[in-house]
């Protein structure tokens, strides 16, 4: 049986590959007890079927978030990280400058999907969101904003569909194999 998705359809007759994912919450205000966006993405991850691998805070700062990301990629056991927070136009707000010069390749589609998504739960707030996505070494990273309305959007309508196997009439599962060549 064949579940739809927005622009595809979930192959239920196939078997999940999971993906290896880590959670990264950006804030200088968030701890473990008080990061809602945080657990709530992490609790959507296990309960798509996905392994959690790692979750992790860091300060608004450019350094801390480079190198939480860069350890994770070169630890050879996260395929995909997705973070919350920092994605805003205030001046903390860093994220983008921190993660987009570590790209090797942007997903530019991704920050369009997500706005026309937020769009229909926030309006034209949705603005205020910089949104991104791109591959660094091999590891999709994938930056959302740190409201868990723009979490829950940002996961169930556009990041789950991607990071599973199943879906068609294609999927990013597929391509991680072949990130790396040349």
């Amino acid at each position: 049986m064949n579940a739809l998705t927005p622009g595809g359809k979930i192959d239920t007759s196939r078997q999940l590959k999971p993906v290896k994912l880590a959670v990264l919450t950006i804030s200088d205000t968030r701890d473990e007890e008080s990061d809602t966006s945080g657990h709530v993405l992490a609790e959507r991850v296990k309960a798509a079927g996905h392994e959690l691998v790692d979750k992790a805070i860091v300060r608004d700062d450019i350094q801390d978030i480079r190198a939480k990301i860069e350890g994770w990629v070169a630890s050879g056991f996260v395929e995909a990280i997705v973070t919350t927070g920092g994605t805003g136009i205030t001046g903390r707000d860093v994220t983008p400058e921190a993660v987009r010069p570590m790209f090797d390749k942007e997903i530019d589609g991704f920050s369009v999907v997500f706005h026309m998504v937020s769009y229909q739960s926030v309006g034209l707030s949705t603005l205020q969101s910089r949104a991104l996505a791109g591959i660094v070494k091999g590891v999709f990273v994938f930056c959302l904003p740190g409201s868990n309305g723009a979490v829950k959007d940002g996961w169930d309508k556009v990041i789950s569909a991607q990071l599973d196997s199943r879906h068609g009439p294609c999927n990013m599962v597929e391509l991680m194999p072949r990130l790396m060549e040349s």
